[in-house]
């Protein structure tokens, strides 16, 4: 089970690992806005889901839930993939560790947020009806770093966009998928094992 901002990702690392022996479900990537209710939508599935599989993986990092989400993984025995937020699992723990420290102040956007960013940030945080709460959410960013996974130059001009409309300097690294290729491989290793 995975958040849903992660699905083009994780379908496209299934298919082009010929993982098709997986199953995935997907909570609504909505929740990014609302990480409170991560936890209980995540117990939620895993309890419904319980005995139907040997194993359950969550695609999610801890996403703004400050350790409510592993202590509901816990309890049933279920693993999630490292890091705090895709972030980190996208450009790896230690490099994102090393981009953020270098400039703390940066707003952070992945594939889908950049597809996403009318809906999740400019309405989602009433910019599009407040514009002058734009400064209040981000005059203490200085940059938006778009970490992309399957980059293309449609992504790229609309991350630059968002990048503009934030009044904030852009910068561009493509980083793929991080640790999320690996860990599907090693999970989807034997087609016995549907999870």
């Amino acid at each position: 089970m995975a958040c849903g901002a992660l699905a083009r990702e994780l379908k496209a690392v299934i298919d082009a690992n010929a993982l098709g022996h997986l199953e995935l479900q997907y909570l609504p990537a909505g929740l990014h806005n609302t990480p409170a209710l991560i936890p209980g939508a995540v117990d939620e599935w895993l309890a419904a889901a319980q005995g139907r599989y040997a194993e359950m993986y969550v695609g999610y990092g801890d996403c703004g839930t400050g350790g409510r989400l592993d202590a509901v993984l816990e309890r049933y025995g279920a693993h999630r993939l490292p890091g705090a937020h895709c972030y980190e699992f996208f450009t790896g723990l230690d490099a994102f560790a090393q981009l953020h420290d270098a400039e703390p102040t940066t707003f952070y956007l992945t594939d889908f947020l950049v597809r996403q960013f009318d809906r999740l940030v400019w309405r989602g945080l009433g910019l599009d009806r407040w514009p002058q709460l734009r400064d209040d959410y981000f005059g203490n960013y200085t940059r938006v770093v778009y970490l992309s996974q399957f980059p293309t130059g449609r992504l790229v001009a609309e991350a630059q966009q968002a990048a503009d409309r934030l009044g904030l300097r852009f910068e561009h690294r493509p980083v793929g998928t991080g640790v999320v290729e690996p860990l599907l491989l090693s999970i989807g290793r034997t087609p016995d094992r549907v999870h």
